[in-house]
């Protein structure tokens, strides 16, 4: 995946979530009479411009696609004609000044559920909720928790598949305590209450892998088919065709075994039994160290097995169909869902409990852009989806400078029955200013941390 690609699909992704946000700002401004001056998408080097002949506005494309703004008459950023003050966004109501800026953050919300909406439409087939593996030593062994049980709820919550199980596990995240896992077993509904610490709070592991069990995985025989010529494998005496039958003394009946130990041991030495030739060898092979996509390291040993075709036994499968009705009724609860455990994440992050190194910027949301797409046209809308939850909830937030600040100004007004001073609103407006220049910066730093 190349540089030129991730920018292109960077560019797909948050082109149309900006101009939906300003377009919601626009509408609504002039639904409501306020004279709008230009709509821009983007900032920096104006690329593209034109004005409108039959209102005025001014519409413009700019070279950085990481935000927008649509300008209004204001009479506190310039002079206004005495004719033209029944249009100014400052001689409005505040609750007129309440929707217009409301607008931008809600459609990007209603956006997203459009998108859900149609993502849920096709007839899925995928994985049931039944345990594929148990790993030893976690939570779920010491539980009792067994292959084939079908995990139905988390915490009370229902659950029918892995995406909506994991999405009720990170609603824990940075907690300590136990989590109820409910499940059936040999046609009886148990409650599991699964010990944790610290869940997830650094994601160095899955949800599910902190807690032990797996969805099904096709046995694939962990045989060497192909060595990169780089790779630690091949410089250490690793040859196509040999059968990896342990590491370290743990038995690895299937490649996934090889690559969980080689994953989680970067720069380790490793000591690799394998049959070649009806013959037993022990190697030490150590594999490099990599960062994945979020900054963890990762180990990488350079080689490949011929997974070749997977077939997927019946009772791990479900076949999901919803009605048009029941998937925008879908759509709506996963929107409010993942709104939820944004805003619950923010207040963990404040608290401590989920470590800053979570931060996202710019460059990780280009990377996961440009894979997605990779993916398939599903798996990049919904991620879109999900980018355009996350910028309408981070645009809530009540801080100065972002549409939430000036709603908490707007709202004191209106129950005041007068403006809030301008002296207060310079201070806020300092003080959003350090808090968002404080996270772009720990967000670019985490991006930086991570290539």
């Amino acid at each position: 995946m190349n540089v030129l690609f991730i920018v292109l699909a960077a560019i797909l992704l948050l082109g149309p979530l900006i101009a939906i946000h300003e377009f919601g700002h626009y509408w609504v401004a002039r639904r409501l009479g306020v004279k709008v001056l230009v709509y821009s998408i983007g900032f920096g080097p104006t690329l593209l411009k034109w004005v409108s002949k039959k209102s005025g506005i001014e519409y413009k494309i700019s070279a950085l696609p990481l935000g927008g703004y649509v300008k209004m008459l204001d009479e506190r950023e310039g002079q206004v004609s005495s004719e033209d003050l029944p249009y100014a966004f400052n001689r409005q109501s505040p609750w007129k000044r309440i929707a217009i800026v409301a607008a931008g953050p809600l459609i990007n919300l209603l956006f997203a559920v459009i998108l859900f909406w149609l993502l849920f439409l096709p007839t899925q087939e995928q994985l049931s909720t039944k345990i594929g593996k148990v790993l030893p030593n976690t939570s779920a062994s010491q539980v009792g928790l067994q292959v084939g049980d079908k995990i139905t709820a988390i915490d009370g919550k229902p659950v029918t598949t892995w995406e909506a199980l994991n999405f009720a596990l990170v609603s824990r995240a940075g907690e300590t305590g136990s989590i109820e896992v409910q499940a059936e077993h040999n046609g009886t509904l148990k409650l599991y209450h699964l010990p944790i610490e610290n869940f997830i709070k650094n994601q160095t592991q899955s949800s599910i892998e902190q807690l032990g069990f797996l969805p099904y995985r096709p046995k694939v025989e962990p045989i060497v088919s192909k060595l990169s010529e780089d790779g630690a494998a091949i410089r250490q005496g690793v040859q196509v065709g040999d059968h990896i039958l342990s590491i370290n003394g743990i038995k690895t009946p299937d490649w996934f075994d090889v690559v969980d130990i080689v994953q989680k041991s970067p720069e380790k030495l490793l000591n690799i039994q394998i049959l070649r030739q009806g013959k037993v060898h022990n190697l030490e092979v150590m594999p490099q160290g990599k960062k994945d996509d979020m900054g963890n390291m990762v180990g990488m040993l350079g080689v490949q097995s011929n997974i070749g075709k997977i077939t997927i036994p019946n009772d791990y499968k479900q076949t999901i169909k919803y009605t048009p009705v029941e998937a925008f009724t879908k759509a709506v609860n996963k929107t409010a869902e993942i709104s939820g455990m944004m805003l619950n994440s923010v207040v963990k992050m404040i608290r401590g409990l989920i470590g800053l190194e979570n931060l996202s910027g710019p460059i990780t949301i280009a990377k996961v852009a440009g894979q997605s797409a990779e993916m398939g046209w599903q798996t990049f809308i919904s991620f879109m989806a999900l980018m355009s939850v996350s910028l309408g909830i981070l645009n809530l937030l009540p801080i100065p400078m972002l549409d939430g600040g000036h709603l908490v100004y707007y709202f004191i007004e209106a129950i005041r029955g007068k403006p809030v001073s301008e002296q207060v609103q310079l201070i806020g407006l300092k003080i959003g200013m350090v808090l968002l220049g404080s996270m772009m910066i720990l967000a670019l730093f985490n991006d930086f941390m991570r290539l």
